[in-house]
């Protein structure tokens, strides 16, 4: 600068200045947002990347598991394959110009192999979306089509397609307990029944698995689960015995067709604990294809449907008055022949008598006695005594949609034809399952018992979490009243009684027959035309096991009595019952296995018989339970029979069968004796008998 004149030198250094301190100002600017972004800001900045650089995974856990009380499987979840789709990784690097050529290409490829229609997969895979489901629930041959799509060998293999485990529930048992287990939509929830009122225990809690992403975005790591067991649904196991569900359910719809009624219900119940045994509703539907099922088949009707009880109430309106003294077990009751008027309506009766004692009113279902039976007591103690028992009140079951029946509330005094009319079953409802506990409560001793249908719930690892025990809600009535009132309703079933079609030989059985007319929604009156036939009582007598309740809805075919409809029904699943638990009369006809493996193909190892003979025929091991004592050596084809002194009936059965007899049992508890004795050498296939003896 020293050739140049001073004055432009010194603009020039003016410049240069000015340069080098914009420069140094736009440096501050970058040092300082780099100061910002890096230490003051760093944390968020962090966070941002962690975030594009992490996936996401949202897991669902395994739903649990359904059980009957014996641990058989009535709904599980299974893992099916389903297919999905990454469009952006599938298109990535074509160009633009040959994008709709491949994108009709991969199409018909993709639809091809999953049998969808070409147009469907052209317009996922055109909306370009990192996910979408192709097709869900696939079959082995798709899953095997989708993974030849992508193998190397292929001219262009497709990325991007992606074969998933996805959860989906399966009821082995196909109708079996169908409205009462519900069913389970496509997003995982319960939707129905105990599907429904148990979702929260079954779902169990839903998690995110975080891992890391590539460029393409495809999974490269993954942090697992800590504790995949305590995500999983808890497993519950209910009351229901599968075997006595099978028969309630097909003798119900044998009766449906036989009558052709419109529906049905019928409830199993132990008295002494509530526990519910079974639950059938007709007409039903197969869980497994909810889809095909109309509403009305979906609907429980032991616990949702409300109908006039009609003649089976008149045991807890006779029971309430004994309980209150108004009314002498031993005294006669005039029955006006078959008529009698109160306020200007006539009471009939089906079996005009003139005197009839109390027990005599419950036989012959007289609605005269009963009536005179109820006015005596008095309106008050009338309604209170049905309050005791149940009615007017849900039972407390976890069952949604369960129906209080109805009891209208004492607003106004009734007057004395609604006392009367209430007696014998009109202008109440009530529900099955509340005339099966109220049955119950006599059978029991007079204990209203909450009914219990969840034995027992445990989670994914099987440690027990909670487990029912019986629950009295309060006393219906005194113990010595049920025990009076038990042998009454024996009188139903015996010599003149109207319940004589559920007598079962062998037994002693109490119980009340109901038919009671339906209301014509168009004239508000009662019909000759539409009735509701039911038969509920226990089973034995004496030391009750099992409480039944049947109710057919609207029988055709002239024949529509609760004692000729549902009192068969009745006596059909008690029998079955009965042998089923073991519980068998003394001197009694046992039932032949033969005739078992007829009759009950259905049921759990632990109880069934037919299931222990098809164990035991299908066994490839000997089996060690009988010593077979020395004798001469068997030619081919025959057998010494072992000694099964002392076994209890399941292993002698399963014994004499492996040991290629055929046994027939009679009586209960351990074997005492064996005929042809031990030892004798039989031709295979020979028949046994084998005697038991309840053990001291």
């Amino acid at each position: 600068m020293k050739n140049l004149d001073p004055k432009r030198a010194r603009w020039i250094r003016i410049r240069m200045g000015i340069l080098c301190g914009m420069m140094g100002l736009g440096l501050g600017v970058i040092v300082s947002g780099a100061h910002r972004i890096q230490v003051e800001d760093g944390q968020d900045w962090y966070d941002l990347a962690e975030r594009q650089r992490q996936r996401r995974l949202h897991v669902t856990p395994k739903r649990g598991t359904i059980y009957d009380r014996n641990g058989a499987s009535l709904a599980e979840s299974v893992e099916v394959p389903s297919v999905s789709l990454d469009a952006v990784e599938l298109l990535r690097g074509i160009e633009d110009r040959y994008l709709p050529m491949r994108i009709q290409q991969y199409g018909e490829r993709i639809a091809q192999a999953l049998n969808l229609p070409q147009e469907e997969v052209v317009e996922k895979i055109s909306r370009r979306r990192r996910f979408v489901w192709l097709k869900r629930r696939v079959s082995e041959a798709e899953v095997a089509a989708v993974r030849g799509l992508g193998e190397k060998n292929q001219r262009y293999p497709l990325r991007g397609l992606q074969i998933e485990g996805e959860g989906h529930r399966f009821y082995p048992n196909r109708e079996l307990g169908g409205p009462l287990i519900g069913f389970v939509s496509p997003d995982g929830e319960g939707r129905e029944g105990l599907e429904l009122a148990l979702d929260h225990e079954l779902r169990g809690k839903s998690s995110e698995v975080r891992g890391l992403r590539d460029r393409s975005g495809r999974l490269i790591f993954s942090e697992g689960i800590e504790d995949e067991a305590a995500l999983a649904g808890h497993n519950v196991f209910l009351t229901i015995d599968k075997g006595i569900q099978f028969t309630a359910e097909r003798e119900l719809d044998a009766a449906m067709k036989t009558y052709e009624a419109t529906g049905g219900a019928v409830v199993v119940a132990d008295p002494s604990t509530g526990e519910i045994l079974a639950m059938a509703s007709a007409p039903g539907y197969n869980p497994n294809d909810y889809g095909a099922a109309e509403p009305d088949a979906r609907r429980n009707r032991c616990v949702v449907d409300r109908f006039e009880p009609g003649s089976t109430i008149k045991v807890f309106s006779i029971a309430s008055a004994l309980a209150a003294r108004s009314v002498n077990p031993t005294a006669s009751i005039y029955c006006e022949e078959g008529n009698m008027a109160i306020d200007n309506v006539v009471i009939h009766d089906t079996h005009p008598a003139k005197w009839l004692t109390v027990t005599q009113i419950l036989s012959l279902s007289s609605n005269i006695g009963t009536s005179k039976i109820a006015l005596g007591l008095g309106e008050q103690r009338l309604y209170e005594g049905f309050r005791r028992f149940g009615f007017g009140d849900t039972t407390g079951l976890p069952f949604p949609g369960e129906s209080m029946g109805v009891l209208r509330p004492r607003a106004r005094p009734w007057v004395s034809v609604e006392t009367a009319a209430a007696s014998f079953g009109q202008g109440i409802s009530v529900t099955t399952l509340q005339l099966t506990m109220a049955m119950a409560a006599i059978a029991n001793g007079g204990k209203l018992l909450e009914p219990v249908l969840i034995k027992r719930v445990t989670d994914g690892g099987g440690t027990l979490l909670t487990e029912t025990q019986p629950r009295v809600r309060r006393e219906a009535v005194q113990a010595s009243v049920a025990k009076m009132m038990s042998e009454m309703l024996v009188a139903v079933t015996e010599g003149e009684g109207t319940g004589v079609e559920a007598a079962i030989p062998g037994f002693r059985v109490a119980g009340k027959t109901g038919t009671a007319q339906k209301i014509d929604p168009a004239t508000g009156r009662y019909t000759d035309t539409h009735y509701v036939a039911s038969f509920v009582g226990f089973v034995p007598a004496d030391k009750p096991r099992l409480v039944i309740a049947v109710v057919l809805d609207e029988p055709l075919g002239g024949t529509y009595g609760g004692g000729s409809v549902a009192a068969p029904v009745f006596r059909r699943i008690g029998e079955m019952a009965l042998r089923y638990l073991g519980v068998t009369p003394r001197g009694s006809v046992p039932m032949k296995l033969s005739e078992v493996s007829d009759r009950a193909k259905v049921g759990d190892p632990a109880t069934s018989t037919y299931q222990v003979l098809t164990e035991a025929r299908a066994a490839v091991a000997p089996i060690t339970a009988g010593v077979v004592t020395p004798s001469a050596p068997m030619k081919s084809g025959e057998t010494r029979v072992p000694d099964l002194t002392g076994q209890p009936v399941r292993e002698a059965i399963r014994a004499a069968t492996a040991a290629g007899l055929t046994p027939t049992a009679f009586g209960t508890g351990r074997l005492s004796k064996v005929e042809p004795a031990a030892g004798t050498v039989l031709p295979k296939g020979s028949a046994v008998k084998l005697f038991f003896e309840p053990s001291s």
